[in-house]
C-alpha cells in the first residue's frame, strides 16, 4: 500500500504518519544546500520517527569519497547546521548505515549504470523496496543533462514495483523560453506527477497557515475581497548582500531570484478562492486560476507600475556595508537590480480595482517576510476632528519570517475623560502559542515528497505563468539604463519606490 494521499486532511495530522520506505538520491551532494538543509532535515525526519527503518540516502557528486567520509562530512554537517546543534548518537547510527556515496559525472552514462546497480543493492540491503526520489542540487545548466541521463538509463519510469520521483530546484529557467525548455526536457523523460519543484517559501509554517486562517475562520473570508481591502503589501526584505552568491546573483537579479518564483508563490496563497477540497489537484488549480488574472504590465508603461533600485554604500545594523558593485564578483558597472517594487491588478470578481504592492530587495534595514493586508477606513467618522485625525485604516499582517505570527491593528480608546485613540496591537505568536518550535521548511517538503503529496509544490503552468508576467518588465530593463546606485544599503529602498505608492495616497508600512 502506497502513501500517496491526495486529500491529506481526511486522514488527520499529515506529519504524523510514516512514510514509505525509499532511497532519496541527491545530485550536488558535496554542496552547500546538501550540508546545511537536506540532510539535516532527513536526519530530523527520521528522529522524530516520521522515515521508516527501510530508509536510505544516495550522494552523488564529482569528488571523490567513500562511503564512510561522505558520512563522516554529513555527521559534521548535522552537528553545525541542525537546530539542535548536536548528534543523537542512537538515532546517528541507525540514520548513517543507510547513507551511501557514488563518484560520477553527470555527463557520463557510464554513472548512471553504476548509480541503477548500487540502488538496486541498496534496495536489497535497507529494503527501499525500489522507491526513489531523486533530488537535483546542482546548477540549474545540468538540469535537463541529469534529467535526459536518468531516462536512458532506465531510472525514471519503474516499471513493475516502486515509484519514482524528481524534486528540481530553483531557478527554474532564466526566462519564459528557458522554462518553457525545461519544460519540455522534463515531460519527455518523467511524468508530470513524477515532479516536483520545490520553493521552500511554500514551506515555511505562516505561509502554509494562511490557508487555515483563511478557510478555517468563518470572520475572515467574507471580508476578504475588493468590498473591504484597500489594499495589500507583501514585503520581502534581506539585510544581507550578495555575500559570496555575486557572479551567480549579476546575471539575475531580484525580480529572477526571489519576485516571479517566492514572492508570487504567496500571492497565490493570499488571492486564491477557495479551493473545493484540500488536495494536491484542487489548491494548485486555484493557484494558478488566481495568477492567470494579473492584468499584463505593457512594455511602453513599466514604469507606471514597477520600480527597480540597486543599493550603494551604506550601514546595515551599525556596521558599514559596501556598495553592490564593491562586491565580489559584481561587474563594476553592473546594471543588475537588488531592489524591485511592483504594483499589480488581479481583473477578477474578488480582486478587481484592488492594487496588490510587491517589494523584495537585498541591504535592507531588517530581514523580514511579511504580508500586509490593509483594510478600507471607517466609512463615516462618528468622532470629532481632531479625533477623527488619528484614526487609521485596519492593517492584518501575517509575519512569515522571523517572529512567525499574525498582527491585528485596531483603534481602541485610551482610558479617560477625553475620547482619544491608540492603535494597538492584537497578537499570535507561534512560539508563545505552541510552545514548539515550527519545522524546518524542507522537512516539510522532503516529506510531502515521499508521502507523494504534491500541494505545496511548484506545478508547471504555475512555474511559466511566473515567467510570462516578468518578462515585459525584463525586456523594458533590457532597452534602459538605469541611474545606480539609487538607495543606500540600510535604507529601505529608493525614493521611486515611495513614489509608487505615495501618489495614490498610501505609504509602504515599515515592518
Amino acid at each position: 500500500m502506497t502513501s500517496t494521499n491526495d486529500n491529506p486532511l481526511r486522514e488527520g495530522v499529515r506529519l504524523e504518519r510514516t512514510a514509505d520506505p525509499c532511497t532519496v538520491i541527491i545530485f550536488g551532494a558535496s554542496g552547500d544546500l546538501t550540508k546545511r538543509k537536506l540532510v539535516p532535515a532527513l536526519y530530523r525526519l527520521t528522529q522524530e520517527g516520521l522515515l521508516p527503518a527501510e530508509f536510505a540516502i544516495l550522494g552523488f557528486a564529482r569528488s571523490k569519497m567513500s562511503h564512510d567520509e561522505f558520512r563522516a562530512r554529513m555527521k559534521d554537517a548535522i552537528a553545525t547546521y541542525s537546530e539542535a546543534k548536536s548528534v543523537d548518537e542512537t538515532v546517528w547510527e541507525s540514520f548513517a548505515k543507510g547513507i551511501y556515496y557514488l563518484a560520477g559525472d553527470i555527463n557520463n552514462p557510464e554513472s548512471y549504470k553504476e548509480m541503477s546497480a548500487l540502488l538496486d543493492q541498496i534496495d536489497g540491503e535497507r529494503g527501499t523496496a525500489g522507491n526513489r526520489v531523486f533530488y537535483l542540487s546542482t546548477s540549474p545548466t545540468f538540469y535537463s543533462e541529469a534529467v535526459a541521463q536518468l531516462g536512458a538509463a532506465g531510472l525514471a519510469r519503474p516499471e513493475g514495483k516502486g515509484w519514482t520521483r524528481i524534486i528540481i530546484e530553483k531557478p527554474f529557467g532564466h526566462s519564459l523560453e528557458s522554462a518553457r525548455e525545461l519544460n519540455v526536457d522534463v515531460a519527455k523523460v518523467f511524468n508530470e506527477d513524477q515532479v516536483y519543484r520545490i520553493d521552500h517559501y511554500l514551506g515555511k509554517e505562516t505561509v502554509q497557515n494562511l490557508m487555515v486562517f483563511r478557510f478555517a475562520n468563518g470572520i475572515f473570508e467574507p471580508i476578504w475581497n475588493r468590498r473591504y481591502i484597500d489594499h495589500v503589501q507583501i514585503t520581502n526584505a534581506e539585510s544581507i548582500g550578495v555575500e559570496d552568491r555575486g557572479g551567480y546573483y549579476d546575471t539575475s537579479g531580484v525580480l529572477r531570484d526571489m519576485i516571479q518564483n517566492h514572492v508570487f508563490q504567496v500571492l497565490s496563497h493570499v488571492v486564491m478562492e477557495p479551493p473545493m477540497e484540500f488536495s494536491a489537484g484542487e489548491v494548485r488549480d486555484e493557484k494558478i486560476k488566481a495568477m492567470r488574472a494579473v492584468r499584463p504590465i505593457p512594455r511602453d508603461r513599466v514604469n507606471e507600475f514597477v520600480v527597480r533600485g540597486q543599493y550603494g554604500p551604506g550601514s546595515v545594523g551599525g556596521k558599514s556595508a559596501a556598495g553592490y558593485r564593491e562586491e565580489k564578483d559584481v561587474k563594476p558597472e553592473s546594471a543588475t537590480e537588488t531592489y524591485a517594487a511592483l504594483k499589480l491588478y488581479f481583473d477578477n470578481w474578488r480582486w478587481a480595482g484592488v492594487p496588490f504592492y510587491l517589494r523584495s530587495a537585498k541591504r535592507m534595514p531588517k530581514r523580514v517576510t511579511e504580508i500586509a493586508i490593509h483594510f478600507k477606513q471607517a466609512p463615516h467618522m462618528l468622532f470629532s476632528e481632531t479625533t477623527a485625525q488619528q484614526i487609521e485604516p485596519n492593517v492584518l499582517v501575517v509575519r512569515i519570517q522571523p517572529d512567525e505570527g499574525i498582527t491585528m491593528r485596531i483603534g481602541a480608546k485610551v482610558p479617560g475623560q477625553v475620547t482619544r485613540i491608540r492603535w494597538v496591537n492584537m497578537d499570535f505568536r507561534y512560539g508563545a502559542s505552541f510552545g514548539v518550535a515550527s519545522p524546518e521548511a524542507y522537512e516539510r517538503l522532503l516529506l510531502d515528497c515521499i508521502l507523494g503529496d504534491a500541494t505545496l509544490y511548484a506545478r508547471r503552468d504555475m512555474t511559466e505563468r511566473g515567467w510570462e508576467i516578468v518578462m515585459p518588465i525584463l525586456e523594458a530593463w533590457q532597452e534602459a539604463k538605469p541611474d545606480f546606485p539609487n538607495y543606500e544599503a540600510g535604507s529601505w529602498g529608493p525614493k521611486a519606490a515611495d513614489d509608487l505608492l505615495e501618489r495614490e495616497g498610501r505609504r509602504w508600512r515599515r515592518p
